[in-house]
């Protein structure tokens, strides 16, 4: 028998499920990426892993974000389309954000301080979103990008409209 990877998309997806024998379906989370980013408003970080702080968030890129920033080190992994990312070195970043705080944070207005360029990721390129670092997502078409944070203010729960229940 062989068989065959999909990798699917924003457009075309198979949502898949998880086969039970013998127990609960709320004993498991399973959810499907693409179809959260789907339902989701542009830039809103919806939790769809969580183990303990740590979250996986998915958003859905379309048009500029506001401009987010972190007391500690965040991954962005382009899963669909293609995102710019812009970042800006804090002159200052606690005064944006508390340095023992976690998960992002959205600044109010503009950063203050220097560029430092800008990443381009299409599907399956990650890069890092530095501490002490502001940071802005653009994307002409929507895209699918998945973060790995720790749970924070920004952080949107959705578990009962996201996962499988039955």
């Amino acid at each position: 028998m062989s068989s065959k990877t999909r990798f699917g998309s924003l457009a075309d997806y198979d949502k898949g499920e998880v086969v039970l024998i013998n127990d609960n379906p709320k004993n498991y989370v399973f959810s499907n990426v693409f179809e959260v980013a789907n339902g989701a408003a542009p830039y809103e970080r919806v939790a769809v892993a969580k183990n303990f702080e740590y979250v996986i968030e998915i958003l859905r890129a379309d048009g500029e974000s506001p401009w987010f920033t972190c007391a500690h080190d965040e991954f962005a992994l382009c899963m669909d389309g293609e995102v710019e990312v812009h970042l800006v070195k804090l002159a200052d970043p606690a005064a944006h954000v508390d340095p023992a705080s976690q998960g992002a944070h959205q600044l109010k207005g503009d950063p203050d301080g220097h560029k430092m360029g800008r990443l381009i990721l299409r599907r399956g390129h990650q890069g890092l979103l530095p501490r002490g670092a502001a940071y802005r997502f653009f994307a002409a078409e929507p895209a699918c990008v998945m973060l790995q944070t720790v749970e924070g203010p920004l952080t949107v729960q959705k578990w009962n409209e996201i996962c499988q229940s039955t």
